[in-house]
């Protein structure tokens, strides 16, 4: 996500800083390099020459100040300016003071609608809510067989009707189902449509206008750039959204669509599609996604995934056998699986302040290091688990053979879990956070 404008914009501003003292010229320098960077990411070409223009303004006299350095006084403006250009401040979802909140869900076939559905119906069934799905797509082939195997997986309610093609009818009944059962939340999963068909639109004013929605979430594939700006402005002409959600931006790499939509829809992202897994959809907040592309690391964000991932009992009652008894391979696994849940390591290592996509590189992050860890422990006896000590070289090369893992890795392992004894020893094991295994464990972050 952004690795590709990322990259370059930090490219640019290094070149900067390189310089020491900036004159005037090197600003517009600088500026002019920023503007091809936003313009090559596919950011729309009005909002690109505004968004300079206001930092070329702010950076008047920016090279005679002393205090802070030039360049780095530079980001900061261009900082301020992205968050501008994102939205400014996190929008939440409008949530009904009479319930049940109703979500109209619309966008192009392929955009990802459904799955996103899903998703967001998990997140906020998670925040405790109870919620119900719509299956409204009566025109795709197994759009509804599809919602309904996702609500059995994520344990949520889908209303269908499959005696029926006659839309407005099917979320009239799907509401009060849900008003009945006193859902809290409802989400209507509509057909994919062109914002050009006139048929098709009119079908989703009349829906609007059957359930008065709460909000009108338009479902955008980031990866379409400035197609999926211009089909959202049509969305918006045709039935007045409320927000977005910019879905697949983990196979963006430039992100001119998330720097253009709100530009030029007024209508806040309200969340972004990360990845194929149910938890993959994240809160949109503009300061903190202009602070990952300027990489300056997003450890707010960080945070919270650890809040929501990691359970407090669990780390409670690890931290105390750990004080009592010293850490051994099982108590090692526990915490390994709770990192599992932050999600992709990579994702997890890019929210750290300086960490770009060239360092990933180096650092040889292997995605499928966390499994082959886990292989290797659940590979040794118990008595081995509890005991790493007797790990000799004959148990090894079994523990090898038996894990699929060449002995080198297992020889790691050892070694870097003791080293993670002695540090926790000189920590005195204090607190959950010192129970995580160090980043080294996953590739080449030591």
């Amino acid at each position: 996500m952004f690795n590709e404008l990322s990259d370059n914009l930090a490219a640019a501003f290094n070149r900067l800083r390189g310089r020491g003292v900036l004159s005037d010229a090197d600003v517009k320098e600088g500026l002019r390099e920023v503007r091809r960077i936003l313009l090559e990411a596919d950011v729309n070409f009005q909002l690109t020459r505004e968004f300079v223009e206001r930092v070329e303004k702010k950076a008047v006299g920016v090279s005679q100040i002393r205090t802070v350095a030039p360049a780095q006084q530079l980001v900061k403006i261009v900082y301020d300016e992205l968050t501008v250009m994102l939205g400014e401040r996190r929008e939440g979802l409008k949530l009904s003071s009479v319930p049940p909140t109703v979500i109209l869900m619309v966008g192009l076939q392929g955009s990802g609608k459904t799955t996103t559905a899903a998703k967001l119906a998990r997140k906020l069934k998670g925040e405790g809510r109870a919620v119900r799905l719509i299956a409204a797509d009566v025109y795709r082939p197994a759009a509804i067989d599809q919602l309904e195997t996702l609500g059995r997986d994520l344990d949520i309610p889908v209303f269908a009707d499959r005696t029926t093609t006659d839309v407005e009818r099917i979320v009239r009944a799907g509401l009060e189902v849900a008003r009945r059962e006193r859902d809290r939340v409802v989400l209507i999963d509509t057909a994919g449509r062109l914002q050009i068909d006139t048929e098709m639109m009119d079908e989703l004013r009349r829906v609007k206008g059957a359930v008065h929605p709460d909000e009108i979430l338009f479902v955008a594939d980031g990866m379409t750039g400035q197609d999926a700006v211009t089909i959202a402005k049509g969305f918006d002409d045709a039935l007045g959204i409320t927000g977005v959600i910019l879905t697949k931006l983990d196979g963006d790499a430039r992100g001119g669509a998330a720097l253009s939509i709100y530009g030029v829809t007024k209508k806040p992202i309200k969340y972004i599609g990360v990845g194929e897994k149910p938890d993959a959809l994240e809160e949109f907040h503009p300061d903190r996604m202009a602070s990952r592309i300027l990489q300056q690391g997003d450890v707010l964000s960080l945070v919270e995934k650890a809040q929501e991932a990691f359970d407090a009992d669990e780390a409670k009652k690890l931290e105390k056998k750990v004080r009592k008894e010293g850490m051994d391979l099982n108590d090692f696994l526990g915490a390994m699986k709770q990192i599992q849940r932050l999600g992709p390591l990579e994702g997890v290592l890019k929210m750290l302040p300086g960490v770009n996509s060239k360092m990933l590189k180096q650092a040889n992050v292997d995605p499928n290091r966390m499994r082959h860890l886990e292989a290797i422990v659940l590979s040794m006896t118990a008595a081995e688990r509890k005991k790493p000590d007797l790990m000799n070289g004959s148990r090894r090369a079994r523990v090898a053979k038996g894990s699929g893992r060449p002995i080198s890795e297992v020889n790691r392992l050892l070694e870097q879990f003791r080293d993670m004894q002695k540090m926790m020893k000189k920590m005195g094991a204090g607190g959950g956070g010192r129970m995580m295994p160090p980043p080294g464990m996953f590739g080449g972050f030591r």
